[in-house]
């Protein structure tokens, strides 16, 4: 073997030894997103590296790159000596997200009611009268899906991919408190009640409702989760 063959062998052999880790440290990430944001995984508990590599069948190094990747996200906390935990959001936290996420929503809203289409129309009916049915029967457990499924569409509908990105960013932090929410006072009718205004003001193509309608309703939000969080996590504010 010539030593050219050697030099290519090796890159090819290093090359694949990088595909194969990062192909690991995908699969790892998505199976600790999904065991955060299921709350398999709660605030403050702290995630096993041995564990989790033995249970995954893979060396420590993709599961130490996959939770550097859920830091950046916002979803865990690495603390020198001592570990990964996932991330307790404190009311600060979540009300300066919801803020930011607020004037997201109004963006979206005046974007899609300069445009929205009667089909793109129907598909929000329909999904607001399932949901309305789903509150009326006092069942968030598919409620839930549903309005996240909603709100998803919403932006998907607008076509801006930047804006589908932050949201979806901001999402996945404020995610584990907001299923708590939904149980807090009148929220599932009055989240119903507000898609519908949401609706309206979008069928109207009036950009500058809309946005008011979509901000006001991020804000309720807002105050929905803030109420919903536990003591111990407002004793950290």
């Amino acid at each position: 073997m010539s030593e050219q063959d050697s030099d290519i062998r090796t890159k090819v052999a290093e090359t694949l030894e990088i595909l194969r880790t990062h192909s690991l440290t995908t699969i790892v990430l998505q199976e600790l997103e999904r065991r955060i944001l299921s709350g398999e995984l709660k605030p403050g508990e702290r995630i096993n590296e041995k564990a989790l590599a033995a249970s995954q069948l893979v060396s420590r190094g993709p599961i130490r790159e996959a939770c550097r990747r859920l830091e950046q996200a916002g979803l865990v906390e690495i603390i020198v000596n001592r570990g990964v935990f996932v991330r307790k959001l404190n009311p600060k936290d979540a009300a300066d997200l919801c803020d930011i996420r607020a004037s997201l929503s109004a963006l979206a809203g005046r974007i899609l009611a300069v445009d929205i289409t009667a089909d793109q129309l129907d598909t929000l009916k329909d999904m607001v009268k399932r949901m309305e049915k789903m509150a009326a029967a006092g069942d968030v457990e598919a409620y839930y899906p549903l309005n996240v499924e909603f709100h998803d569409t919403i932006l998907r509908f607008t076509g801006n991919e930047r804006l589908i990105a932050m949201c979806a960013a901001i999402d996945k932090e404020l995610y584990l408190f907001r299923r708590r929410s939904l149980h807090v006072g009148i929220g599932l009718d009055r989240s119903a009640a507000e898609h519908r205004k949401m609706i309206a003001a979008l069928k109207a193509r009036d950009a500058q409702g809309a946005a008011q309608v979509f901000a006001e309703h991020a804000n309720t939000g807002k105050e929905r989760l803030l109420g919903a969080l536990p003591e111990v996590d407002k004793s950290d504010a």
